[in-house]
């Protein structure tokens, strides 16, 4: 009973909350809002008995992308008044598409069917000899391996796309030369200027 208590109060403050992700006004309360959501997704997976998920969820996503989100927010001081102003021009566009992907999940929900031998599976109990985060191991690097190595390539193939978008050479941007730096003399470092009393360079 109680189980099933804390399963209905997650799922529907991680569903109130990521829908506050997307509706809210302000970026902040929308970054806030996903951090609420993430902790609520970390109470179903203590529910589920995933608590090495959990922690991983709480650690890395609250306390690492939630909060650089919620900084680079709030340090770009974007002008959202500003960015809105042509919105309805794309309305009918993005309502069309919104309308497309409506259409797709009805048919998705409408024609899936649960196979009974999943259930099975999923309901087989966990071995009892290892701990939680050795069994997530054995199943992630032996049946998973190639999905596993498959994200790792697309996460760095989106971390140098990233690094190479914003890499930009700006002119007029002094810059570290080290060979330029190595190679400075006693004509190049120090310059002399003979100043005359009561008057500046």
């Amino acid at each position: 009973m109680a189980a099933a208590f804390f399963f209905y109060l997650f799922s529907a403050l991680a569903t109130a909350s990521a829908v506050m992700v997307i509706s809210s006004r302000n970026p902040v309360h929308s970054v806030l809002f996903l951090i609420l959501c993430f902790f609520n997704a970390a109470g179903l997976f203590i529910l589920l008995g995933a608590e090495f998920l959990a922690m991983i969820l709480v650690v890395v996503y609250v306390g690492a992308v939630a909060v650089l989100f919620l900084f680079v927010v709030m340090m770009l001081d974007v002008d959202f008044t500003e960015l809105r102003q042509g919105m309805l021009n794309y309305m009918p566009v993005g309502g069309t598409i919104g309308l497309i992907v409506l259409l797709e999940l009805a048919l998705v929900a409408g024609s899936w069917i649960i196979d009974p031998g999943s259930l099975k599976s999923a309901a087989s109990p966990m071995p009892t000899d290892v701990t939680n985060t050795e069994a997530l191991g054995r199943i992630l690097y032996t049946d998973y391996i190639y999905y596993f190595q498959a994200a790792g390539l697309v996460l760095l193939v989106a971390m140098i796309g990233a690094i190479v978008l914003t890499l930009r050479h700006k002119q007029g941007i002094k810059r570290q030369v080290i060979a330029d730096q190595v190679a400075r003399g006693p004509a190049t470092a120090i310059e002399i200027r003979k100043v005359k009393p009561g008057q500046g360079i």
